[in-house]
This record gives C-alpha cells, sequence and structure tokens, in this order.
C-alpha cells in the first residue's frame, strides 16, 4: 500500500492552506461595503409613453454608484483607487436590514418617478395633477413610543384627525403639541387603514414629535400617459433626468442634437435640482459611457454649513474637480432648478 511521506504530507497541507488564503481573499465577505463607479444607462429604455417615442439621436443617461458588500481584494482595490470608496455598514443601510434598505430605496426610486413626471409636464403645459397622500415613514426610533406599530414603508394620513398637503404641514402641527400629550396616527400598512395612539415624545430639538424619519408621498396622474421602469436602480437621484427624457418625449423637441447627456441630482414638484451622493463616481461613470455634457445639482451652502465645516463642497464643485482629473473632454454644468437644465439645452447646441 503507497503511503504519503511526511514531506509530501506537509506539502498538501501547505496547497490547502494557500487555496483557503486565496479564496478568503477573494469571496470572504468582510462588515464594510464598497461604492464605485456604476453605469451610464439609456434612459430612452426606461421610459414609455405612447405615440410619443423618442425619435432623436444622442441619449440622456441615468447615473448610478456600484455598490457591493467588501471582501480583502475589493477592499484593497478600494484603497488604492482615489474614485472608491469603503463604506460603513451603518452608513450604507442607517442600521436597518437589507429588505427595509431596499424598501426605502424603492420608494425612493417611485417618488423620483412621480416628481419627474410632474415637473416635465408642467414645463410642458401638459394636463397633470398631483395627489398628497400623506407622509411616506423612512425609519422609527427605537425608542420613539409608535415603534412597534408605525413600520418603514406606512403612510400616514392624519395627524388627531387631520389631513395636510406636505410633510411640512405634518410636522409644524405636530411640534406645536406638547410632548407627552397623546395623539392619534392615522396610516395605511399593505393598503389597510389603521390607527395608534400613543403620547408623543421629546426630540432633540426639545419639541414634540413621533420619533420617524419621513418624506412626501404623492401621485402624480398625466396625460397624454406615461410610465417609468427604473428596473433595479434605487433611490432619489435620477429625478432631474427623468424629467428631461419625459419632456423631450412629450413636447418632441430635439434638445440633445446627437449628444450623449448624463447627469444626477433629485427634483421636487417645483422643478428644484438637489444634491446627492457619490457623485463622483457616476462622473466615472458617464466618463466610460462617452457623456460630453454633464449635470450637477448646485445648492450653495449656507454661511452656518461652512461654519463648522470649513472644506465644504457642492456637487457641482465635487464634479468639476473629478472631471477635471478624469474626463477633461466632458462639460460640467451646474443647474439649480429643471429649467436651468433645459435652458442649457436650448442655447448650447
Amino acid at each position: 500500500m503507497w503511503k504519503l511521506t511526511r514531506r509530501e504530507w506537509r506539502q498538501i497541507i501547505v496547497t490547502i492552506g494557500l487555496s483557503v488564503l486565496v479564496l478568503a481573499f477573494f469571496f470572504l465577505p468582510l462588515p464594510k461595503y464598497i461604492e464605485g463607479p456604476g453605469e451610464a444607462d439609456n434612459l430612452k429604455s426606461f421610459v414609455s409613453m405612447p405615440g410619443h417615442p423618442d425619435k432623436y439621436g444622442g441619449k440622456y443617461m441615468i447615473t448610478s454608484v456600484a455598490l457591493s458588500q467588501a471582501r480583502p481584494a475589493t477592499y484593497l482595490y478600494a484603497k488604492l483607487n482615489s474614485y472608491y470608496s469603503i463604506e460603513s455598514v451603518d452608513d450604507v443601510t442607517g442600521g436597518e436590514s437589507n429588505a427595509t434598505y431596499d424598501k426605502v430605496q424603492d420608494f425612493y426610486m417611485q417618488s423620483a418617478i412621480n416628481e419627474s413626471i410632474y415637473t416635465a409636464y408642467q414645463a410642458a403645459h401638459k394636463p397633470v395633477t398631483r395627489r398628497y397622500l400623506g407622509i411616506y415613514v423612512l425609519s422609527v426610533d427605537a425608542k420613539s413610543p409608535f415603534a412597534g406599530k408605525l413600520k418603514v414603508g406606512d403612510t400616514v394620513t392624519k395627524v388627531n384627525g387631520r389631513h395636510f398637503n406636505s410633510m411640512v404641514g405634518y410636522q409644524r402641527y405636530i411640534q406645536k403639541q406638547t410632548v407627552g400629550k397623546p395623539a392619534t396616527i392615522t396610516y395605511k400598512h399593505n393598503g389597510q387603514t389603521k390607527r395608534v395612539t400613543k403620547k408623543l415624545m421629546r426630540l432633540p430639538t426639545k419639541k414634540a414629535g413621533i420619533g420617524i424619519t419621513l418624506t412626501d408621498n404623492v401621485k402624480v396622474t398625466a396625460k397624454p400617459k406615461v410610465s417609468i421602469d427604473a428596473g433595479q436602480i434605487g433611490g432619489p437621484s435620477g429625478g432631474l433626468m427623468f424629467s428631461l427624457q419625459v419632456y423631450s418625449q412629450v413636447t418632441g423637441k430635439n434638445l440633445r442634437h446627437g449628444r450623449k447627456i448624463a447627469g444626477t441630482g433629485t427634483v421636487d414638484g417645483d422643478g428644484n435640482v438637489g444634491e446627492i451622493g457619490g457623485i463622483d463616481k457616476k462622473i466615472i461613470a458617464a466618463k466610460r459611457a462617452g457623456a460630453t455634457v454633464f449635470f450637477a445639482p448646485y445648492v450653495k451652502p449656507s454661511k452656518l454649513l461652512l461654519k463648522y465645516e470649513e472644506q465644504h463642497q457642492t456637487n457641482y464643485q465635487l464634479a468639476k474637480a473629478t472631471a477635471k482629473k478624469y474626463a477633461p473632454n466632458m462639460k460640467v454644468v451646474p443647474v439649480k432648478t429643471f429649467n436651468d437644465a433645459v435652458h442649457y439645452l436650448e442655447t448650447h447646441k
């Protein structure tokens, strides 16, 4: 019977050990996330508007950030590449489960789609309505008296029987109440209307509150009918570019003139463009896709912000600095509103 020598056994053990180390280097999950450049997708494939096709050359592109759980190999790669970043789990998910995080990102995307349609149709002077449903629950403080009742994804429709037409309306009403005073919250959970009465908590601002993070939940109806399917992309940052795609189709205007135009930024019902995260990574994604124009949000920082964050960079400043280094032939355009973007396209052909 053939027997292995001690040296052969040692070689086998070393080989197995090295194989395990190699596998761990590439596949062992770490408690971190890696953020890097994602894709720059053609919005023509996202938007459906029967009778109003996109028949012109060029592209509007929605840019994204790629997010993945870190492995030792990707962790090292991110350390060596300036436009990748390493993020903690809490910074990415806010301490929520993956399922809850995904639900919030899906809502943000649906909200962005609604607001972008409303903005585009308003600018095009086409029939559109925006119905306010209530405040969408993004997170619930563990210390909130309403924890265990209100869940992420619920929509608060009334407080003490009162319905308001904006998130601010609810906030102002609640903050005028007394800390510890009972409040009845009417909300929708999985399509069912429910009510819960609890005492209002004291917020860090010393005012009364429910103890939730919230945003507006609206429903938009437009004519001609339009639908947007964002696929697996989540978050609110596609609002501006969705608006441009929808506006071009509903008006029939050729604003691109064959150009590949990328960008990012939220958009609200008034057409204001808001800042987002990861714009440096989106510049890289746009450059890889051949974009020659990139719309970047510009929100002037307040004096208070600059007082506590002297090195603060606006989205536009970071995008411009990144493009100068990695995409010098790309024109980065600052925009405060949807109309700013349209005006640029109309005057720069």
